[in-house]
Formats: structure tokens, C-alpha cells, sequence
């Protein structure tokens, strides 16, 4: 997951309204095309909406209505700029707190995610600005960024900006400031060093940028700030080397999760083949709706909901893709079949095994485990930072 803010993509920057300048999103982009080269899928989080709208009409004045109408009028720009400087095609995808906050939402916005990596786009994210009031208020394409990450079980969240990262002190200001290689947790004090404020064109500072790596550690996420500026520093980040701030994780993501799906309440379970149950164990699959026998129970998409084999013993618990009678129509059927019978579909699983817990074995299915594909990320470069 990056994240890339307006400071870094509005051109003449000393000059409000200069729209959208390569000249450091290049670096950028050859950064994820070497990372997507090397088999790590990548979301991108971007900025710059605003800026582009602004190169776009004459208009004087910052409110918040005239920004929402800015970003309306740039979105599109801001799109075309990442395609112009990506060799896949580009995907935009705009979210909101309240899509992140509503269940289904947050379903349907990752199982579209999802899609669009198996696809092999690079999908783009943004603010939904034109009607993000609260958001577009408070500058939070960083906190927006933490929360995507943990929506597609990114391994590492890495945040573009115009310093190097953490410092001591004010590095324009403080001549003695000194650069933080390494912060082990975000505390309240820390988040009152770091409040300032940020650049004509973007509206987050490093608070922000503090505040989001501390969600996403709460996630199991480690974050990365760097300075986006810097071609070496972008360029060391393809070899697994990073010059800025780790903010590191608080606890292990996937172990995190499998304890959550360990022991939250099932709403339903279902009745899998010994095919299926092969497959979870030893490729580490999802739970196609050819491996279901039954569905018991009336559970909703999102729903955890029990695993169980020929016999009566639980074999795994996971988060389902469809709804109770949805899963009755389309059991044992081909995943090619789901939008025929149901009439959309959601995904070729049932139950992804991103979302799967075994309980039978120490050992879960693994994220590269052939299977099903499902969002990966930078995984080496928490373990190679360089201080």
C-alpha cells in the first residue's frame, strides 16, 4: 500500500494552480512497477485531486465548497496523470469513511480490490471529495490510507512524503534535528511533537501520517514514511532498503485475525466435501461453492460461519462471500456459474481464504499458497530497513 500526497504531485509548488507534475511521480511509479515486477501486488492512495481541478478553471478562494467542486473537476486529471506514468492499466476507486465503516460496503469495496489485483490493474484510491465534507475538512487521504491498508490485509503500509520522514525536531526550523529511524509505538506525546503544519497544497502533516501509523500497527501493519522527493530514497525502497521512519506494528496481523475468526460467534455453517477440505489444507485454497455439500443456518454476507467435513467436527471458520440462500443455490456448482444462478456475484469463493482459519493444525493457509490470488504487498522490507 502507498500512499502519494498532493505535496508531491502539484506542480510549481511555491504556486497555487499548477496541476499535476511528474517530475517526482515518476519515481514513484517506476517504484510499483518494479514492485509489481517482482510479484508484489500494489493500492495506491493518491492525492492531488484538488490541485488538478485548480490548473483546470480560474477560481480564487480555498473554502470547503469551492475545494469540493476542485475536486470534482481534477479527479479525472488525476486519473489520466497515473495512467500516463503506469504500463497497467489504472483503476480509480473512490471511498469515504462511511464505505470503510459500513459492512457491506466494506465487502463490496474489498472484493473489488481484490478483483482488480487478480485482474492485474493498479487500482488508484481517493477521498470521495465532492461529497467527503468531513474529510475533505480534515485532510485525510493519510487515516484513509491506514484504513485501506487493513482493508486488503496490506503487509506494509508506505507513506510518500516531501521530508525524510520523523524527525527530532523541525528539520526546516531545527538545525539540530535529528532523523528517527525507527519508532516502536505512536504516543500522544510524540503525536504533540509532530503537529505543524502542512504545505499550501496538501492539508495533512506528519500528525496525520503518525495518527494512521498508529491505526494501521493496531491492524498488525508496519508503516514506512520516506521522502518522496528523493530519487535514491525511492529507488533503495525497490531493493528492500528504506532511508525514513518504521513505525513498527503492534501485533501480528494474521495472527490477529485467525484469532478473531477462532472465536467470534458463527451465524451458520457449512458442509464441505473431502475434496474441499484437501484443498484448504494442503494448497492453502479458498472454499469454492463446488467443495459446499450444505448451508445450515440463516447467515448474512460477512457472517462467520462454521466449516464441517463428512463428519460432525468443525474443520475451520471463515467470513462468507453470500448470504445463506445464496449459498443453497450456488453449492456445488462452478464459480463460473455464480452470476447465472444468483444474478451478480461477488467473487469465484465462498469463503476467501484470506478470511479462513483452520482449527485442526498450528499452521494456517499461507497469503502465497497457490489458491485463489488475494492481496499481497511489500512483505521484505520491514526486515531490511537500513537506520
Amino acid at each position: 500500500m502507498l500512499k502519494v500526497g498532493s505535496s508531491l504531485l502539484a506542480g510549481f509548488a511555491d504556486q497555487a494552480g499548477g496541476g499535476l507534475d511528474p517530475r517526482y511521480a515518476a519515481g514513484l511509479a517506476r517504484f510499483i512497477a518494479e514492485a509489481r515486477a517482482q510479484q508484489r501486488e500494489v493500492v495506491l492512495v493518491s492525492s492531488g485531486a484538488v490541485a488538478a481541478g485548480r490548473s483546470r478553471i480560474e477560481a480564487g478562494g480555498n473554502g470547503l465548497v469551492l475545494r469540493q467542486a476542485l475536486a470534482s473537476l481534477g479527479q479525472a486529471s488525476l486519473i489520466a496523470f497515473w495512467q500516463g506514468l503506469s504500463p497497467v492499466p489504472v483503476a480509480q476507486v473512490l471511498l469515504t469513511h462511511d464505505d470503510l465503516r459500513n459492512r457491506r460496503r466494506y465487502l463490496n469495496a474489498r472484493a473489488s480490490l481484490r478483483e482488480l489485483l487478480r485482474l492485474g490493474a493498479l487500482p488508484v484510491i481517493n477521498e470521495n471529495d465532492t461529497v467527503a465534507v468531513d474529510e475533505l475538512k480534515l485532510g485525510d487521504n493519510d487515516n484513509l490510507a491506514a484504513a485501506v491498508a487493513s482493508l486488503v490485509d496490506a503487509d506494509l503500509l508506505l507513506i510518500a512524503t516531501d521530508i525524510g520522514g520523523l524527525y527530532s525536531g523541525h528539520p526546516q526550523r531545527d538545525p539540530s534535528a535529528r532523523p528517527i529511524p525507527q519508532v516502536a509505538v505512536v504516543t500522544p506525546e510524540l503525536l504533540d511533537a509532530a503537529s505543524g503544519g502542512a504545505g499550501a497544497l496538501g492539508t495533512g502533516g506528519m500528525r496525520t501520517k503518525l495518527e494512521a501509523a498508529a491505526k494501521a500497527a493496531t491492524a498488525g501493519i508496519a508503516t514506512a514514511l520516506f521522502c518522496g522527493r528523493d530519487a535514491e530514497v525511492v529507488a533503495a525502497l525497490g531493493e528492500g532498503r528504506l532511508h525514513g521512519t518504521l513505525v513498527a506494528a503492534r501485533s501480528d496481523r494474521l495472527r490477529a485475525r485467525k484469532q478473531w475468526l477462532r472465536h467470534a460467534p458463527a451465524s451458520g455453517c457449512l458442509r464441505i466435501d473431502a475434496g474441499a477440505a484437501t484443498a484448504l489444507h494442503d494448497r492453502g485454497a479458498s472454499l469454492l461453492p463446488g467443495g459446499v455439500v450444505a448451508a445450515e443456518g440463516e447467515f448474512r454476507r460477512g457472517d462467520v460461519v462454521e466449516l464441517r467435513g463428512v463428519g460432525d467436527a468443525v474443520l475451520g471458520r471463515g467470513l462468507v462471500q453470500y448470504n445463506a440462500g445464496e449459498v443453497r443455490r450456488i453449492a456445488g456448482r462452478h464459480s463460473r456459474d455464480i452470476e447465472a444462478l444468483i444474478g451478480f456475484r461477488y467473487g469465484e469463493s465462498v469463503v476467501h481464504r484470506d478470511d479462513l482459519v483452520l482449527l485442526d493444525r498450528a499452521s494456517e493457509p499461507s497469503q502465497s499458497s497457490n489458491g485463489d490470488a488475494g492481496p499481497g504487498a511489500v512483505t521484505e522490507l520491514p526486515k531490511e530497513v537500513l537506520p
